[in-house]
């Protein structure tokens, strides 16, 4: 059976202490579930969040990595320095990075290797922008961003992928995906996955949804067959909205 999971993308949000007790009320409120579930700081407070959620149900993911090993990369960080304290999984290709940061699929996928590398779990995301679902090249978009971050992968490494669909064109703009365009994204991209690496891989990987998840929809979008939890922004900021969302699982 495929693993749920609810991941919390903090962003550039949370300072020390606001970390601290952010996730204080999460190991306190959060329930029991069969759920992995997973917060990602930013870098700075990495270390603390690792140590404040050790022995807890909790794991600590980075937002982000460099794909080179170590070298003259002002103001990045390397998957050895996100292992050495604790962090063994990363969002890669995240569509702000993707939109902001010019990451492209080649970089991208330079940066699964390395993380794959260093045993870490990459949750991989990708998704399509409001043109390319306006235009009906929604799936075109979507089997590229897989082919060319992911398809050169040997089957074994998709022990350690975590796919994270993200529908640009619904996340801040107005409009609004429902649970049945989610589903049919994520059985397409299931489908995509099973053309290529055969059934096992398909039916095993974990596919989140990345698209304005809320604790009054959580549950309608985690009951569609082929979406296996979520990827949250800004509605993991809130323990008591973050709960709403893992208790939709």
């Amino acid at each position: 059976m495929r693993q749920k999971i609810v991941a919390g993308n903090w962003k550039m949000n949370k300072n020390a202490s606001e970390t601290e007790a952010l996730t204080n009320e999460l190991i306190e409120k959060l329930p029991q579930t069969n759920a992995q579930i997973i917060i990602a700081p930013t870098f700075v407070n990495l270390s603390l969040a690792v140590s404040r959620t050790k022995g807890t149900a909790i794991q600590v993911a980075a937002q982000n990595m460099h794909q080179a090993e170590g070298g003259a990369f002002t103001g990045e960080i390397s998957a050895n320095m996100l292992t050495n304290i604790g962090v063994n999984t990363v969002i890669i290709g995240h569509s702000e990075r993707r939109a902001y940061f010019h990451e492209s699929d080649a970089l991208l996928a330079n940066k699964v290797n390395t993380a794959l590398a260093h045993e870490m779990k990459v949750i991989f995301c990708f998704g399509e922008e409001l043109k390319d679902r306006t235009s009906n090249s929604h799936f075109n978009i979507v089997e590229l961003q897989l082919r060319d971050g992911l398809f050169h992968l040997p089957e074994s490494a998709w022990n350690n992928i975590i796919l994270a669909y993200e529908p640009v064109w619904a996340i801040g703009t107005g409009e609004t995906a429902t649970p049945e365009q989610a589903q049919e994204m994520h059985h397409f991209i299931r489908e995509t996955i099973y053309q290529k690496y055969g059934s096992a891989i398909a039916e095993n990987v974990s596919i989140l949804y990345g698209g304005s998840v809320k604790p009054d929809n959580a549950k309608e979008i985690f009951s569609q067959p082929d979406v296996d939890g979520g990827l949250i922004g800004g509605a993991s900021l809130k323990a008591d909205d973050f709960v709403g969302i893992v208790n939709g699982i």
